[in-house]
């Protein structure tokens, strides 16, 4: 059961493409999750959507065809559009995370070592630590001081900008080194980031010879630009991504190679599909952007917290109608994707896959019924009937889809957000891209499996209904 090459249903190529740029400015300008926040509450913004914390304080009661969102901490984000049925009856969701494999810089970060200065760092998620070396990087994030001010960070970017780096050893003495196993090839605590290799200037022939010179000069450099302290990292977060932009990649640019494609490519559509959508839904909207997917959805900010319930709480309260009761009827009734990637099939690596159950690029979005590991575990495996109605909804928009596992049985596989939403008795199934080179810092995807993407929230935001539960 082979499912069609999406190229060759494609209507309006002009639209695919106008996404595809739309998507890679995103992606540039969104290189954190604090960096998606604030894009989003723009995107969101623009298309009418008004703060619900704003809502709330005013005591304004909200009605069908209103739009809210609320940023959670800056590291999550949600938005509604009221729809016309009784909010019982469940809402529609989108829900994708923002949080990507990266570096994040130590609290205690910056040292000196025989002329060059380092930012010691510590991996975010699940990587191949070798493929982070030998590479331009930047610096992101912000610090706040302690009376509060926010600093933003953005090093390696523009084209005036330096950029840092983690060194390899040379292949003429590194015997040892190829010896060893992919994963100690390069050690965790190895990942750290040449910053400098000057040393501070000398205002007189008397002065002490300096200990550290060149942490010195950083740090004097760091008081010039930001008005930081060495102390300021302690209440500083700061994350290495890859230095550059995304690009077509491909003769025939049919493919964006960028940095977190996981899960940016869906997080994007997702959110237009909700600031595009017009007029008044029959059932209430809803996308959740959220962060710490890759760690396992833990903290404050993270899919296990309670965010989304008490964020949704708020948006019942801003309908007034606050009631527990109401509260667990439309969570229970409600329906949503879980929008995260696949694993693209590589032709390369086909030993890892189970061709006939494998995500191909070019093929349209995927769903994954189920996904975790081995026997299944930490899966949510969708409802059949679930299935059926995506099929229906899908089939009736024209859009291109396919179904897959990630991976080959007992080699590996993975989680989402989806388990943690079914918790609440709701209907949801994994659906996402395929991708190529996942958790590396340059992915790829296929503009044609973007652009069904979005087709394809925008058709279940607007036909998914209710089912028995």
């Amino acid at each position: 059961m082979e499912r069609p090459v999406a190229w060759t249903k494609v209507k309006d190529e002009e639209k695919l493409n106008a996404f595809a740029e739309d998507y890679k400015a995103f992606l540039n300008r969104s290189k954190t999750e604090r960096e998606c926040v604030l894009t989003s509450v723009e995107l969101a913004e623009a298309a009418g959507f008004v703060n619900l914390k704003d809502i709330l304080r005013s005591g304004t009661v909200l009605k069908a065809g209103d739009r809210v969102y609320r940023n959670w901490m800056n590291k999550s984000f949600m938005a509604f559009i009221v729809g016309s049925k009784p909010i019982e009856e469940g809402m529609n969701i989108l829900g994708a995370h923002i949080d990507s494999p990266r570096l994040d810089v130590k609290q205690n970060p910056l040292y000196e070592d025989t002329g060059l200065a380092y930012l010691d760092t510590h991996y975010y998620g699940g990587i191949k630590k070798y493929q982070w070396v030998a590479l331009p990087l930047a610096l992101h994030g912000v610090v706040v001081r302690k009376d509060g001010t926010r600093i933003p960070v953005v090093v390696g970017e523009n084209a005036g900008d330096p950029v840092f780096c983690i060194s390899d050893l040379l292949p003429h003495l590194a015997q040892e080194q190829m010896e060893k196993k992919a994963a100690k090839i390069i050690e965790g605590e190895a990942l750290d980031l040449i910053i400098g290799g000057r040393p501070v200037a000398e205002n007189g022939k008397d002065e002490k010879k300096k200990k550290e010179p060149v942490k010195e000069n950083i740090l004097a450099l760091l008081k010039e630009k930001y008005s930081i302290d060495e102390e300021d990292f302690l209440s500083a977060e700061l994350e290495v991504v890859p230095a550059g932009q995304a690009r077509d990649l491909g003769f025939d640019r049919s493919m964006i190679l960028g940095y977190g494609h996981d899960d940016r490519c869906c997080a994007y559509p997702s959110l237009r599909a909700l600031t595009d959508f017009t007029g008044v839904p029959d059932y209430t909207l809803c996308c959740i952007l959220t962060d710490k997917e890759e760690i396992g959805s833990v903290g404050a900010t993270g899919m296990a917290s309670h965010f989304f319930e008490n964020v949704t709480a708020e948006f019942l309260a801003a309908l007034g109608n606050s009631s527990e009761l109401t509260l667990r009827r439309t969570l229970l009734e409600s329906r949503m994707l879980s929008s995260d990637v696949s694993a693209g099939f590589d032709p390369g690596y086909s030993s890892a896959f189970e061709k006939n159950n494998a995500a191909y690029l070019g093929r349209g979005i995927c769903f994954n019924k189920y996904t975790g590991s081995r026997g299944k575990s930490g899966s949510n495996d969708a409802n059949a009937e679930f299935m059926a109605m995506i099929r229906r909804i899908l089939d009736d928009a024209e859009v291109c889809f396919q179904t897959a596992e990630l991976g080959r049985v007992d080699l590996g596989g993975g989680g989402t957000i989806a388990y943690l939403c079914s918790k609440y008795g709701m209907n949801v199934i994994d659906s996402g891209l395929p991708v190529l080179s996942m958790h590396a810092p340059w992915e790829v995807i296929s503009k044609v499996d973007l652009y069904e993407g979005y087709r394809c929230y925008n058709a279940f935001l607007a036909g998914a209904g209710t089912l028995d539960n």
